[in-house]
């Protein structure tokens, strides 16, 4: 009886790890935090919030309409459903009362998504320009100028750009290969492999940069953007997804561009944009950034084609 006790424990205690691993630690702090909100809704109008109810979550997503985009909406209801699964309770978010809920909030809103701005490649420039002219020494400059470099370059989400060990490159004649061993949209490890070439200004070329920078560094495996601590010392903690957005911010404001309408996803959404401009097809495109589905990568090619085939091109005024 008691190795049957200790079987189940053990079962138990391996199915929680599993239901913990079947998502990314970043989407669990989305769900946690998102479910943390409506928690604190609920507890101001004295209702339930777990086990809690379609007419209640309804409530909650009129109450955030007010100020919030319907892409949060939808978001906040996939967290307080996951929440309910996760400590086993049913949450009917079918339900027509937040369905119909939904859609006429939509109606009154409009669907239509303002994102962040794209970095483009004048904004690329700018911005290693103003790196290079920094009076600080080259350990930071390349370490820097590689990040930006390699994530316009790879079409990277900042926790794959960060997430790139030592061992996941290989330096080929036509440039260089980045193993991904995990991102956003392949949350079991499959993995994928970049490409990026050599571009014809070595001033801007991620692969020269990046030499460079592992050559200064003396990187030979682990993670290959480090924190520095006081005094410029290289550690070996890893660089946080938050540090790529800084750092692009403070360039974009040295290099005298407004930052505030740019965001970490800048870099990837300005590879796609860039890319696209260039005559790149959607399938090029998706290879590259790992897009599951063809709307965004569409949305981006849209707008990069918006003035090309543009019917006042025609009026010769």
């Amino acid at each position: 009886m008691n190795e049957l006790t200790t079987d189940l424990k053990s079962l138990h205690e391996a199915t929680l790890n599993n239901l913990k691993s079947s998502k990314a630690n970043n989407t669990l702090r989305a769900y946690k935090s998102d479910f943390k909100d409506f928690a604190a809704f609920c507890a101001n109008h004295g209702l339930s919030s777990l086990p809690s109810e379609p007419k209640i979550v309804s409530l909650y997503l009129t109450h955030l309409s007010k100020n919030s985009k319907i892409s949060t909406l939808r978001r906040r209801l996939v967290s307080i459903s996951m929440v309910h699964k996760l400590k086993g309770h049913y949450l009917d978010t079918k339900h027509p009362i937040i369905i119909e809920n939904l859609m006429g909030i939509r109606r009154v809103k409009g669907s239509i998504q303002k994102g962040k701005k794209p970095i483009l490649i004048n904004h690329l420039k700018a911005i290693i320009n103003a790196i290079n002219e920094q009076k600080t020494e080259d350990i930071k400059k390349f370490r820097d100028k590689s990040i930006i470099l390699v994530g316009f370059g790879g079409g990277f989400r900042r926790t794959e750009l960060i997430s790139i060990d030592h061992e996941d490159l290989e330096f080929v004649p036509e440039g260089l290969k980045i193993t991904i061993k995990r991102s956003k949209t392949d949350q079991f490890g499959e993995g994928m492999i970049k490409g990026l070439p050599y571009f014809t200004n070595e001033t801007y070329c991620p692969i020269v940069n990046l030499k460079k920078w592992l050559e200064i560094s003396k990187i030979k495996s682990g993670p290959i953007f480090r924190r520095f601590s006081k005094g410029l010392s290289l550690t070996e903690k890893r660089l946080t997804d938050q540090s790529v957005v800084l750092l692009m911010k403070e360039y974009l404001n040295l290099a005298g561009i407004e930052n505030k309408n740019f965001a970490g996803h800048s870099l990837r959404s300005g590879f796609a944009t860039v890319a696209a401009e260039t005559g790149a097809d959607e399938r090029s495109i998706m290879a590259m950034t790992g897009h599951k589905t063809t709307q965004m990568v569409r949305r981006y090619i849209k707008e990069a084609n918006i003035f090309k085939n543009n019917a006042l091109n025609k009026l010769k005024i």
